[in-house]
């Protein structure tokens, strides 16, 4: 038996770490982040405490006290919250003045250098989740089709570029044009606003990973809800980087695109 801490964010990634961490016999201690963790995360952990974004102390705390080494962060906190509700204690105010910049890598990574102080390692958050990241090429029954694999190609370019300058990790691509790029308020608004100015006109989405060799935090993620979303907005289809996204209930959400006929492809991850 493993022991770790996971640090629960919003939506089903820290759920379904949860309860296959409990399947494989795992003791996960959960701390949720009260602006966005479930409280669903309480009956699936072995304990479970709640902290709010700003008190990077007592999440020390809490590790030591439970003599824990090793946290995975799963789950999203919203940006808007990371940079306008966060309440820093004293540590983390410490981090943010020391930053050159204010995004999210630079504020995880310093973070992440306080807590190796602290001899508390973060592992990979997809740990406990190996089976629902992407596989390589098509993952639903159709496969794009020439026009939208011209968007997709021209949009992971795009994406790409973005991503390393910590932009957004996802693009909405019509016609060789980039419609919509995703900064803090993620990609079901993302999508709907490009939907908006699209005039009916079909969308494609492309999702990927940061450039940077570990998946400890900010992991690409994507499920049914997806889906829904690009059908309601005429997004055909949808491009992740494989290895390196989660597709949460990843059998439901194939299902669902298949449904609406909506491609899902896995591409090799530019380094």
């Amino acid at each position: 038996m493993s022991r770790y801490a996971l640090i629960a964010g919003n939506g089903r990634f820290p759920i379904l770490a949860l309860e296959t961490a409990r399947a494989m016999g795992h003791e996960v201690v959960a701390i949720g982040i009260k602006e966005e963790a479930s409280p669903e995360i309480e009956a699936l952990a072995a304990r479970c405490y709640w902290i709010s974004i700003g008190q990077l102390s007592r999440l020390i705390e809490i590790l030591k006290e439970e003599q824990l080494t090793e946290l995975i962060m799963a789950g999203q906190v919203k940006h808007v919250s990371i940079f306008s509700s966060i309440r820093p204690d004293w540590r983390l105010l410490k981090v943010l003045t020391s930053l050159r910049s204010k995004n999210t890598d630079a504020l995880i990574g310093g973070v992440a250098r306080v807590l190796e102080d602290e001899g508390i390692h973060l592992v990979d958050s997809t740990l406990l989740l190996k089976p629902l990241l992407a596989g390589l090429g098509t993952l639903t029954k159709r496969k794009p089709n020439a026009e939208e694999e011209k968007d997709i190609r021209y949009g992971r370019r795009v994406a790409n570029r973005l991503a390393s300058l910590d932009v957004g990790q996802s693009v909405v691509v019509c016609e060789r044009a980039c419609v919509a790029v995703e900064a803090m308020e993620g990609t079901d608004a993302m999508l709907r606003r490009a939907a908006s100015l699209a005039n009916g006109r079909d969308l494609r989405l492309v999702k990927v990973s940061r450039r940077r060799q570990h998946l400890l935090f900010d992991v690409p993620v994507a499920g049914p809800a997806t889906i829904d979303v690009m059908r309601e907005t005429n997004t055909t289809a949808f491009a992740v980087d494989a290895g390196r996204t989660l597709l949460l209930d990843k059998d439901e959400m194939m299902q669902r695109a298949n449904e609406a006929e909506i491609a899902v492809v896995g591409y090799e991850a530019e380094e």
